[in-house]
């Protein structure tokens, strides 16, 4: 772990500009320098990188952050990594924990384990290219497939040679350790003595991390022996975990940023024909069954992927479970069917990529519908495959995290199936309070959700009217964010009644939340409250605190989500609150004499209504006893209590 004193070395010394302009060409424009966006297509520049804020920012896509966030997203590195590089890039020695002798040899055995997959790509690659049997064999059969030279080079394709351990006895010959050799899954020791190549007569597909660094090779056998594997890959290792590996993911990586979706093939030879015919946001799960890691891999540069299917439909139903699993990540789904007797290489080989991408654009669908329609065709006219077919229907969109994507696809999927669209609502949120992949908290929720549906249904809860102004939850947070984050030390003139009060920004916001032990709910705008109530409690009143605290945080989404706030356009980001109620001060300062008080005491009207309408639903719970009632109906007259108070501050505020 990096102690706190050379992290803020690290972000004292990081000049953002500097940082950033070793991958993307900048142009000076007034203070700021602006490109165009690395992480999508854009030939109007709306990247801004602000030198006196120590940030950057993307009005097109929206990504913004520091100089440590921006390698991490443009590098796909870990928050631990990206500082790593730019402390080397600015000479800052990183100072981390002493390690355990255990820990020491690990970590070199594992550097060692990378060294000798490193010069094992490089010695396959020159078998291929300087021997005979390499150049006949496989080089001859790249040929055959298709690929050019510089498609060989750039996934630095090679050949292992037959003779039993031509690539042992070369290795041993450089100075490799047998250990590693084996560790790596390289050599095989034979029991009777001696040294086997795994890889014997196989062209190789080595496997690279995010990074680049080999950790793997896949091989295929050109024998037409039925009792030799096809492909053959190196075994789990220190360095190696299939689960946790997509192969193409190095080459990818950026232009799976830049078009903010995934493609996601089986094989190795997928991967390369559709980087040949210029679709390079492609990646393969290697002929493995697809992994939750994998898929998190995935998710640290898009939350779209796109699913190939050869056009054999024989083996999808097997695939469907997979990209289940996707939907549960809270991703976006969509797939192609190719042609029949087509699968991505094939099909990548004779189509350039303009021909390429719009046969996807025009063929792919979204997965519930192709799910259902794909189902619904072997089910036609038998009742009981048919209720089979909802049921797995109901299976996928119960994994699907955001409640108005299921509630949409419930609609689509009982109009498609013709069934009752309430009786899918019941069934998705039983299995959500069943399934594997909802915590506690989640199924707590789903529970209450249920119970409004249900009590809405009975007609058993009244609604309450008083609050008729404003905006949500979530848009009065992120403005009580933005003052708290901008102007907290600063002061500002309350006036109520005839009286003018001075007040301070942070302790108004910070005062009215603690007076009912109130947090906020957005976790992003929850984790810059509590970095600013740290320092704050540090400091005291009127002590302005730095935006370093709030870009600088380690959670890029927190940092993204402080970025929005720190470049808001002030005139054109007004709430819908203050819009309805004809608020047209010019700035958000000007603005914030008379937005503040309104905006607090509105937001605790609507967290205490959620509150008193989540203990109502309580009441309803079968297994409740009578103390617990009786808690329960006391919190309830408290609320109404505090609520009523704040109808009136409401009423002289809003109305």
């Amino acid at each position: 772990m990096i102690d706190k004193a050379t992290v803020d070395r690290i972000y004292s010394a990081a000049d953002i500009v500097e940082v950033v302009g070793d991958f993307v060409s900048l142009r000076k424009k007034g203070v700021n320098y602006q490109a165009c966006c690395p992480f999508h297509n854009e030939k109007t520049p709306s990247f801004v990188v602000s030198p006196t804020k120590g940030l950057f920012k993307c009005f097109g896509c929206g990504k913004g952050g520091n100089a440590v966030t921006f390698v991490m997203e443009h590098e796909g590195m870990s928050y631990v990594e990206a500082l790593k590089y730019v402390a080397k890039k600015y000479g800052i020695e990183v100072q981390e924990r002493t390690l355990s002798e255990e820990e020491v040899k690990r970590n070199d055995d594992r550097e060692s384990m990378m060294v000798v997959n490193s010069w094992a790509a490089e010695w396959f690659k020159n078998s291929l290219h300087t021997t005979d049997e390499g150049r006949s064999v496989g080089l001859g059969y790249f040929r055959r497939r298709g690929f050019t030279d510089a498609m060989i080079e750039k996934f630095q394709l090679g050949y292992c040679p037959g003779g039993g351990d031509k690539f042992t006895r070369a290795a041993l010959a450089a100075g490799y350790k047998e250990e590693f050799l084996t560790a790596t899954g390289l050599t095989i020791v034979r029991e009777s003595g001696g040294y086997y190549d795994r890889f014997s007569e196989r062209v190789m597909f080595p496997i690279h991390s995010m990074s680049g660094r080999v950790l793997a090779f896949g091989g295929r056998t050109l024998r037409t022996d039925k009792n030799v594997a096809k492909y053959q890959n190196s075994p789990e290792s220190e360095v190696y975990s299939k689960k946790q590996t997509l192969y193409g993911i190095f080459h990818a990586k950026k232009a799976i940023a830049q078009q903010r979706n995934a493609i996601l093939v089986e094989g190795y030879t997928d991967v390369i024909s559709m980087h040949q015919a210029g679709v390079e946001n492609v990646v393969a799960s290697s002929g493995t069954s697809l992994t939750v890691e994998q898929i998190k891999l995935l998710k640290r540069f898009t939350d779209n992927v796109t699913v190939i299917y050869d056009g054999d439909a024989a083996g999808i139903g097997a695939s469907l479970r997979g990209v289940d699993m996707i939907l549960r990540e809270g991703m976006s789904v969509r797939v192609v069917l190719l042609p029949d007797g087509e699968d991505p290489d094939s099909f990548a080989r004779t189509h350039n990529a303009t021909e390429l991408q719009e046969y996807i654009r025009e063929n792919e669908q979204d997965f519930i519908t192709f799910k259902a329609k794909l189902l619904a065709r072997d089910a036609r006219g038998d009742v009981i495959k048919r209720a089979a077919v909802v049921s797995e229907m109901v299976d996928s969109i119960a994994e699907i995290p955001d409640a108005i994507q299921r509630s949409m696809f419930i609609a689509e999927c009982a109009r498609t199936m013709e069934v009752d669209e309430q009786l899918l609502i019941s069934e998705v949120a039983k299995k959500r309070l069943a399934g594997p992949a909802v915590d506690e908290g989640q199924r707590e929720f789903i529970r209450r959700q249920e119970a409004v549906r249900r009590a809405e249904n009975a007609a058993l809860i009244t609604p309450v009217g008083h609050v008729t102004a404003g905006s949500s939850i979530d848009e009065l947070e992120r403005e009580l964010t933005l003052y708290l984050i901008k102007y907290g030390h600063e002061n500002f003139d309350y006036r109520d009644g005839r009286a003018t009060t001075s007040l301070n920004v942070a302790e108004t916001i910070m005062g009215e939340l603690r007076t009912n032990d109130l947090s906020l709910r957005n976790p992003r705008y929850r984790a810059l409250y509590d970095t600013y109530s740290a320092r704050h409690a540090e400091l005291g009143d009127g002590v302005e605190i730095l935006t370093h605290n709030f870009i600088a945080h380690p959670d890029p989404e927190v940092c993204n989500a402080a970025v929005d706030l720190l470049t808001a356009d002030d005139i054109h980001t007004l709430s819908k609150l203050w819009k309805r109620h004809d608020f047209s001060i010019a700035g958000e300062r000007e603005r914030m004499q008379a937005a503040l008080p309104k905006a607090v005491v509105l937001y605790k009207s609507k967290v205490i209504e959620v509150m008193r309408t989540e203990l109502r639903e309580r009441l309803a719970a079968p297994d409740l006893t009578d103390s617990d009632q009786a808690d329960i109906l006391r919190r309830i007259v408290a609320l109404d209590s505090e609520r009523t108070l704040i109808a009136r501050r409401l009423d002289r505020l809003i109305l």
